[in-house]
């Protein structure tokens, strides 16, 4: 018989307000928010208090709005060494509880306590935590508990701050499916319009529509959030998931709006050219690549291509990009561009491929392939690798703040 996992989504409340508040006590019960520097057009609320939030301030917000709305708001610029203290520190306690822990961003991560369940009930052992992140951090945490990570994230945003949310399975007919699509974790504003367009408007719709259609329109993330709709979803927790890398990319908000394509080709020289510097020194290649607009009116429009040959060189990079960037621009002055390569491996794991160049060279090893098929076949596959590197664990790509800190606790995993 199969276990019931128990499963917390830990997710601290307004995390950069309130480390600001608990490094000054005296902005406590004010107004306050973390922005960027309205000079450089990043001029946007990071994040805010939740007194700030209850005035109407909200993440994204243009500094200059925000002021209007809230003239007593109290803004901060971003200490990034302070949050990162405080994230580790909050990990630190989370692993005093167990090993098993993922982080998923700076201020959020899964536990399986699945064991510890066994001698402490899952309800009180989350308040435990709760009351010493706050005690020790002075900091407010939401905690999902739940079977499986989705439902515990979910749980999670249910209530905050300072809450604690059981979600089963059961409940999820009741709970979660009257919500309009866009509520669920994993649908995006984009995701939900096409979703909506085939008349699911709720994530009941989404749970029990047709899965051939998902899989037609969506592919196999059509079923994947069908299946989550349903409160399904297997997926480990997995502490080492903090060594693997999944994308590396780049994006540049600009000192001014440009339309011209003598600006665009040279910011995506410039963005190409970034990403190609972070592959290189992972030495990773990828197969997909994205481009990112966000243009004057904060509307975000994306473009994709999956590649036959993974790429890493920052002319194949920019090449591909400008290729994709018509298809996804109308014409609307441009914000911010970015450029992302994911679906990433290792450059020793891309296959070579076969060419009028090389095809001698691959007839001479080819009873070499055979020799290894012969004996994978007896031992196991990656018995023997071609040229393998003999390297510590890769940590993610340092393509935002939330995945810089995970580089901030190989030190501290390392020792356990």
């Amino acid at each position: 018989m199969k276990v019931s996992r128990v499963i917390f989504h830990v997710d601290m409340n307004s995390f950069y307000a309130s480390v600001e508040q608990a490094h000054h006590p005296e902005l406590k019960g004010k107004p306050i928010a973390i922005a960027g520097n309205p000079k450089e057009r990043r001029g946007i609320i990071v994040t805010s208090s939740y007194e700030a939030r209850a005035k109407g301030i909200y993440t994204t917000m243009n500094v200059t709005e925000a002021l209007k709305i809230c003239p007593e708001l109290i803004l901060l610029p971003p200490d990034f060494p302070k949050y990162r203290e405080a994230s580790k520190a909050m990990f630190t306690i989370l692993r005093s509880y167990t090993h098993l822990v993922e982080p998923v961003s700076i201020d959020e991560g899964y536990m399986d306590v699945t064991e510890i369940a066994k001698e402490c009930h899952p309800l009180e052992l989350a308040k435990e935590i709760q009351l010493r992140i706050y005690n020790e951090l002075d900091l407010p945490c939401s905690i999902g508990i739940a079977p499986n990570k989705f439902l515990a994230k979910t749980a999670s945003d249910m209530k905050k701050p300072m809450g604690i949310t059981v979600l089963r399975k059961r409940e999820v007919p009741e709970k979660l499916w009257p919500l309009n699509v866009e509520k669920m974790y994993g649908v995006g504003q984009s995701m939900a319009k096409k979703l909506k367009s085939l008349n699911m408007y709720t994530i009941g719709d989404l749970a029990n529509a047709d899965e051939g259609l998902l899989k037609e329109h969506f592919g196999k993330i059509g079923v994947r959030l069908k299946r989550r709709a349903n409160g399904i979803d297997d997926r480990e927790v997995d502490p080492e998931s903090i060594y693997e890398t999944k994308s590396v990319g780049n994006s540049t908000t600009l000192p001014v709006d440009i339309t011209e394509m003598e600006d665009i080709e040279k910011t995506f020289r410039h963005l190409s050219s970034k990403v190609a510097e972070r592959l290189e020194a992972k030495n990773l290649c990828g197969f997909t690549i994205t481009i990112q607009i966000r243009d004057c009116h904060w509307h975000n429009h994306t473009k994709s291509k999956t590649l036959q040959n993974p790429i890493y060189l920052k002319t194949d990079i920019y090449q591909e990009a400008m290729q994709l960037f018509p298809k996804a621009w109308d014409g609307t002055p441009i914000r911010l561009l970015g450029v992302t390569v994911s679906n990433v491996i290792d450059k020793k794991r891309s296959a070579e491929q076969l060419s009028i160049f090389n095809y001698e060279q691959f007839a001479k090893e080819e009873p070499i392939y055979e020799i290894i098929h012969e004996m994978e076949k007896k031992f196991g596959k990656g018995i023997i690798q071609k040229g393998i590197d003999v390297k510590k664990k890769s940590y993610a790509s340092k393509t935002s703040f939330s995945k810089d800190f995970l580089e901030d606790l190989k030190d501290f995993i390392d020792e356990y």
